[in-house]
């Protein structure tokens, strides 16, 4: 695979924060994935939220697992410290990492597939040890890295690209994150930065788990068979000359800008309809139980509820839980960290 890399030079007039940096500061390498894939907006959208908080990129640690979400990281943020894990493993590298070095800002990006499937383990774990990080799934219902079979989240009856209905109700990741404990919760459109943005910039700054579920389209697999634009209806009225070939089409980026209190239908690239909730200021985020109601009522209608479901101003992160010294442990004196055999004894007793 071949791709133009992003030139070094750029202009002498952008935008700098406070730091002095501008975006260029905070990218990373030259996207691979599908032109108008919304992982990529997202990927603006973390760039953009990190520039605006004077973030300095060796505070910074981005970890990920697998699958086209996992790959984000590199097209984001190139001088901060990152990790790619395997499958479903980013909450517990994220763990051992933070329990190391608690100076630093963590921030896992997973997909639905990571999360919600091989991954759904870890992620409950993370969210009840109050890990303080942000965990950010870019949900796209489907898994794109294996040619878009179902993935945990994708909704009852909604049709694959080979236009099967879904015959499994999906996990609703955010109800989950609210039951299990996480401080913070929020849920977002990859297209609508200006409420994207802010929400990533609170959920850095957020101590303790901090949950960030963004629908992001799928352009290559969200579509079906019942759709003459599909690339199956057109490999199926298509002579193709040599061997089978596979090409993925440019779509437009797919953005939103609406109202809060007020609803928006997307129109999807295959010709489906997203329907999407803005909560206004009416909603009490404090409340865990009117939080799930909302999500739930509007679920109902058809629509998703996006912006600040649920936030605790109380919670601890794990290392308040465990009382940690408040150093970084990488830091601490090896005399320290290995305080001898009696005290090893000591500990052993208070466990039997």
């Amino acid at each position: 695979m071949s791709y133009i890399a992003k030139p070094v030079a750029h202009h002498p007039a952008l935008k700098r924060n406070e730091l002095g940096l501008t975006h260029r500061d905070y990218e990373g390498s030259m996207s691979t994935l599908c032109a108008g894939c919304g992982h990529d907006s997202i990927t603006a959208s973390i760039i953009e939220a990190c520039f605006e908080l004077d973030l300095p990129a060796h505070r910074i640690a981005k970890v990920s697992g697998i699958g086209c979400s996992s790959k984000a990281p590199t097209y984001f943020l190139g001088r901060s410290h990152g990790f790619n894990s395997v499958h479903g493993r980013m909450p517990s590298v994220t763990t051992g990492a933070a329990m190391a070095n608690r100076d630093l800002v963590y921030i896992g990006v997973s997909g639905d597939g990571d999360t919600a499937s091989i991954g759904l383990g870890q992620f409950c774990h993370a969210v009840r040890r109050e890990l303080n990080m942000t965990y950010i799934v870019m949900n796209n219902g489907c898994y794109g890295l294996t040619k878009g079979q179902f993935s945990a989240t994708s909704d009852k009856g909604s049709p694959s690209k080979k236009g099967e209905a879904n015959p499994f109700a999906g996990i609703d990741l955010c109800q989950m994150a609210i039951q299990l404990g996480a401080g913070f919760v929020a849920r977002s459109f990859s297209g609508d930065k200006n409420q994207l943005v802010p929400l990533i910039k609170a959920a850095i700054a957020y101590k303790g788990f901090a949950f960030l579920d963004v629908i992001s389209p799928c352009v290559t697999f969200n579509n079906h068979d019942a759709s003459t634009k599909s690339y199956t209806y057109v490999r199926a009225h298509n002579e193709a000359v040599g061997n089978p070939l596979d090409f993925v089409e440019s779509k437009e980026e797919i953005t939103a800008d609406y109202a809060e209190g007020t609803s928006a239908v997307i129109d999807m690239h295959d010709g489906s309809k997203l329907m999407l909730y803005k909560i206004d200021g009416g909603h009490d985020a404090t409340d865990a139980d009117e939080a799930i109601s909302l999500i739930r009522s509007r679920a109902k209608t058809g629509q998703i509820a996006t912006g600040l479901l649920y936030v605790n101003k109380d919670q601890n992160e794990l290392h308040d839980v465990l009382a940690t010294d408040p150093r970084p442990l990488n830091s601490i004196p090896q005399a320290e960290l290995v305080p001898g055999a009696k005290a090893l004894e000591a500990i052993n007793a208070r466990l039997r």
